[in-house]
């Protein structure tokens, strides 16, 4: 059998060659997870970054046009119009900076959670049917997002963590 770079391979039918395959899979799949562990920083980074993004874009359009968001409120029929759309519009907005920012990140998910929570109890849950509707509602999704960054935090480049370290706390990153 001939295999890479012309060399025969005949080595690797046998239970030996068995293991030397196995060895050559396990060193290079091995080296890939290295690869993969040294960046694992950036996955958090570009979810903060970009979700964070969404969120202070909405925020700042929805505070922009605060008579329009609000008259939407009055029309799903959410208790103190007013009151309600600023607050959730500063909350995005808010939000949305600090997450991008990674400040603040695990305490900001907190009212970001609550104000999708209160998203699709009052205004989505109607016309969601089944449980094929919920999982695919945005509100739910972002709902779970947030609670993944409530849960795991802003990842290690994040002021969060800067923070934590001139205050001498221990992170998990």
């Amino acid at each position: 059998m001939v295999g890479m770079a012309g060399r025969t391979h005949d080595a690797l039918k046998s239970p030996k060659g068995t293991c030397a395959m196995r060895h050559y899979i396990a060193t290079k799949a091995s080296q890939a997870l290295q690869v993969l562990h040294a960046g694992r920083w950036l996955g958090p980074l570009v979810v903060r970054l970009v979700f964070g993004y969404f969120w202070l874009e909405t925020g700042i359009a929805k505070v922009h046009n605060l008579e329009g968001f609000t008259q939407r409120f009055v029309g799903w029929g959410i208790p103190h119009p007013a009151f309600s759309a600023a607050l959730s519009a500063w909350t995005e907005l808010i939000g949305g900076l600090l997450l991008m920012l990674g400040l603040f990140t695990r305490l900001v998910s907190i009212p970001m959670i609550i104000n999708m929570i209160v998203a699709v109890t009052l205004v989505v849950s109607s016309n969601l049917m089944g449980l094929d509707d919920y999982v695919e509602a945005d509100e739910v999704v972002y709902t779970l997002i947030f609670f993944w960054f409530l849960m795991a935090g802003p990842g290690k480049v994040s002021l969060d963590t800067l923070v934590a370290r001139w205050l001498g706390i221990r992170t998990q990153d």
